[in-house]
């Protein structure tokens, strides 16, 4: 059984010697964070015996509390943190450092105590990219991206595109309101001449001409057994290839169409791997062990 979420009235002081890491978000339970992390450090203490001390929880924290939460965790002994929803963007406003990266994305998911004040980073855009580098043999700076969505997920997909050189960006969202906004505030860090965003239900046809798309579903479409698929797949060459951000259901109805389609797909979870051991390079200043949590998301997903 996975652990229950700390409560913010919960945390006390941790054990002398011991070092805090936690993932806040709201709702938190469903979070397998602490089983990839708790794997990795178990490897990580075969290398270096001093981070045995080391623990990792959940901490279910409402938007209103997160910085009462922040205080807490440094009073408590917490050193590095892992943030998700509702919290990535909102907790700009309580940091003195984030790092360009994270600015350039607009969120933040990580955060490491140095002296008395959090930092901020962000490692999605390095999830995404090597999860797209390992399983399907995506290089960001040659491949052109379709990605569908507008939020935060999106944004961290599109900004490491733009980083890396991309040659062409799509971006296709059911609203054109958010697709303004989000190309708006691409724009304040990075050139976004080769960014084309459109109305899904307007898709361009010459999109449908390009080889070796890849495309990347950032929406939350596919959550529910119920959804739709963001997007029809039925005049995509063989050779495009399909990321879905969502990893549980492993299958997702964007996924099970490139599957009938026989192009190469894969789910969400490698992205979070990636992130994952991103966080904890952070944090360790040590080489992480990608197999190690692999290990410990495969471990969450299948009890």
């Amino acid at each position: 059984m996975p652990e229950a979420p700390l409560l913010i009235e919960d945390l006390v002081p941790l054990p002398r010697g011991q070092v805090g890491l936690a993932v806040l978000g709201s709702p938190i339970a469903h979070s397998i964070s602490p089983q990839l992390h708790k794997a990795a450090l178990a490897e990580l203490c075969t290398r270096f015996p001093s981070f045995s001390n080391w623990v990792y929880h959940k901490v279910e924290v409402e938007s209103k509390n997160l910085g009462p939460a922040l205080e807490r965790l440094s009073e408590c002994g917490y050193r590095g943190l892992n943030l998700t929803i509702p919290h990535k963007v909102e907790v700009f406003s309580l940091l003195d450092t984030i790092n360009e990266e994270a600015r350039s994305i607009g969120a933040v998911n990580t955060l490491m105590l140095n002296g008395q004040e959090w930092q901020g980073f962000n490692s999605d855009g390095y999830g995404i990219e090597n999860a797209l580098a390992g399983e399907l043999a995506v290089s960001l700076e040659s491949t052109p991206v379709l990605i569908l969505g507008a939020g935060g997920a999106a944004r961290a997909a599109a900004a490491q595109a733009l980083s890396r050189g991309c040659p062409t960006i799509w971006i296709g969202n059911r609203s054109s309101k958010r697709l303004v906004e989000l190309v708006e505030n691409l724009s304040q860090s990075f050139d976004v001449k080769n960014v084309v965003p459109f109305e899904i239900s307007q898709i361009a046809p010459e999109i449908y001409n390009h080889e070796k798309i890849v495309i990347i579903n950032a929406t939350s479409l596919g959550l529910n057994e119920s959804d739709p698929s963001p997007l029809s797949l039925a005049h995509f060459s063989e050779s495009t290839r399909v990321y879905d951000m969502i990893y549980n259901p492993a299958e997702t109805p964007l996924l099970r169409d490139a599957k009938a389609r026989g192009m190469a797909h894969e789910n969400g979870l490698s992205m979070l791997v990636h992130q994952a051991v991103r966080s904890l390079e952070i944090w360790t200043g040590k080489e992480i062990s990608v197999a190690a949590m692999y290990s410990g998301a495969h471990a969450a997903i299948t009890h």
